[in-house]
């Protein structure tokens, strides 16, 4: 199990012979146990950057192909790209923040009364501190980007990412706390049985930075170990759900998973305004209008795999028609 404390240090599964991802490592180790050590704990991730290297995958983009974004010098696309992935990193901050370890603590707290055997309880609670990790990691991986590039990339500049917009305001929408929390806790599966598609988008590319790369990796790996962990909690909390709280559950999962999925535009506009590229919002716009335009992320299988458990796969109101296993598409958020 990710986060257990009989391993060393408690930290992420990691390979110690490579060294981005032992960088990475000591970089988190650092911070987490020898705050006096920050800043020699730094010079190992700095070490290893690139600057000639693009911080975020242009394959990925959802304009990768329009004349205004091809027309951009090598200075101005890597600045685009580093905005790109300081909003990577700062959405899965927030996702793990405001949805993932809030619908965890439900579990803990005891409003799933199915959740109370002392096992799933622990991998509850240690899924939460694989959590705090891995917001320490894309902190750190946003902090070696505006050292390096030596410009503020303010998170402030952004707005929240689509997500946690959509998810805020549908629980908010809801007068009964039962009908917050399931909303919270449909969020929260969609997020981790789905983030590895998310994730996949830049783990094993070997043509952006390596820190960066190297981040996203581990933090992959813990999730994979997550998605069982959300799969088996929400088998058990539908299960003692009435009709009522079934149908209101498998509508939560669909809205997360709509914007989960979903390409978040309002935080490419407000990167274009950070970087006052010319024609920026109308290459958007012609994006956004684009009847091909593909969503962030096509792999819905973890989800499809479980509404299958459940029995609800056509019940749950999702397209599934155009599920594939390898992520293509994508802005960062």
């Amino acid at each position: 199990m990710r986060g257990d404390p009989s391993t060393p240090d408690g930290i992420p599964d990691h390979d110690e012979n490579d060294p981005a991802e032992h960088a990475v490592i000591v970089r988190l180790a650092g911070n987490w146990h020898r705050r006096a050590s920050v800043k020699r704990e730094e010079l190992q991730q700095d070490e290893l950057f690139d600057i000639d290297k693009l911080d975020y995958p242009e394959r990925i983009l959802p304009f990768r192909e329009h004349p205004t974004y091809l027309a951009l010098d090598r200075e101005e696309r890597s600045r685009l790209l580093s905005w790109a992935w300081i909003a990577y990193n700062r959405t899965t901050v927030l996702l793990e923040g405001q949805v993932v370890n809030p619908a965890f603590q439900l579990a803990l707290d005891g409003w799933l009364p199915s959740v109370g055997k002392e096992k799933l309880q622990r991998s509850v609670a240690q899924a939460m501190v694989d959590e705090q990790y891995h917001t320490l990691m894309h902190m750190n991986a946003s902090a070696v980007t505006r050292r390096r590039r030596r410009q503020a990339f303010p998170d402030a500049a952004l707005p929240l990412p689509r997500v946690a917009r959509e998810h805020a305001k549908l629980r908010d929408s809801w007068p009964e706390q039962w009908q917050r929390s399931l909303t919270t806790l449909g969020f929260a599966t969609v997020a981790e049985i789905s983030i590895n598609a998310y994730l996949n988008l830049i783990a094993d590319d070997t043509e952006i930075q390596p820190v960066n790369s190297a981040t996203v990796r581990i933090h992959n790996r813990d999730e994979y170990c997550h998605a069982s962990i959300a799969t088996v909690l929400a088998e058990q909390v539908y299960g003692d759900l009435d009709e009522k709280g079934r149908r209101f559950f498998l509508n939560s999962l669909a809205a997360g998973l709509d914007s989960f999925v979903a390409n978040d535009f309002a935080t490419w506009h407000r990167i274009i305004d950070q970087t006052g590229l010319p024609g920026g919002h109308r290459m958007l716009h012609d994006i956004e209008d684009a009847t091909d335009n593909r969503p962030l992320i096509h792999d819905y299988s973890g989800l499809r795999g479980l509404a299958e458990r459940l029995g609800v796969e056509d019940d749950l109101e999702f397209d599934w028609s155009q599920t594939i296993t390898d992520s293509e598409s994508a802005p960062p958020t």
